[in-house]
């Protein structure tokens, strides 16, 4: 069972919310794309449905984004937090059990700071961008943070907000170009050193997209991890 859920009145405030009662929890999912319009919600339809066949409430939460979309730092965060709140307020089973942001490269950032934010159970970072300053410097995703953090701004990255203060995973695949690993080795070293909880899944040969693969080497991890 799917439902729209509309959280602002923008084209692209709102969410699908997969899954029916009982339910384990909630599983908040944010796609990735660098932040751009081009891409959306529909990315993490199969880990959705995965999801909420193992009686989580899948929550596929879209958001404005940049190249005309109206998102940017720091409203595209304010989307997701609004979302969260407004799936919380909707009743019915979300909040029963954890509350998990799960997603995927800038996806995964807009994860870890929300779940710190919304004051989430724990969050799980797939590929994710969490030094913004590098990703700049570094020009990833054809120089996309440069329109989505159009000024400095140290409460934008993860790495940058440490210790987040919830359990986190992070899973990469070291044949990843287009968010290399060492981004996730740096922070998953300084999460340690701040004294977050955090567990670190690194994958020979896996790149950046096959990470979000229901059927792939990545997600019996993930699966393993929110289980536990």
């Amino acid at each position: 069972m799917t439902r729209t859920l509309r959280y602002g009145d923008e084209p692209s405030q709102f969410v699908e919310v997969h899954g029916a009662a009982p339910v384990r929890g909630t599983a908040f999912l944010l796609h990735g794309g660098f932040w751009r319009a081009r891409h959306g919600l529909h990315q993490l339809d199969p880990l959705c449905a995965e999801l909420a066949a193992a009686g989580w409430l899948a929550v596929n939460i879209e958001y404005r984004r940049t190249e005309g979309d109206g998102g940017g730092w720091p409203r595209t965060l304010d989307d997701v937090l609004a979302a969260i709140a407004t799936v919380r307020a909707d009743g019915g089973d979300a909040g029963a059990g954890p509350e998990v942001a799960i997603g995927h490269s800038a996806g995964g950032h807009l994860a870890l700071l929300s779940a710190a934010r919304a004051g989430l159970s724990a969050a799980v970072g797939l590929a994710p961008l969490t030094d913004l300053p590098r990703s700049s410097a570094e020009g990833l995703g054809e120089k996309a943070t440069d329109l989505f953090l159009t000024a400095p701004d140290p409460a934008a990255s993860p790495l940058t907000g440490l210790p987040l203060g919830l359990p986190q995973l992070i899973v990469h695949g070291d044949a990843d170009v287009r968010v290399p690993v060492s981004h996730s080795r740096a922070y998953v070293a300084a999460a340690r050193s701040a004294g977050d909880p955090i567990d670190y899944l690194e994958l020979p040969g896996l790149d950046h997209f096959r990470i979000t693969d229901p059927e792939g080497v990545a997600w019996p991890h993930v699966r393993t991890w929110l289980a536990g």
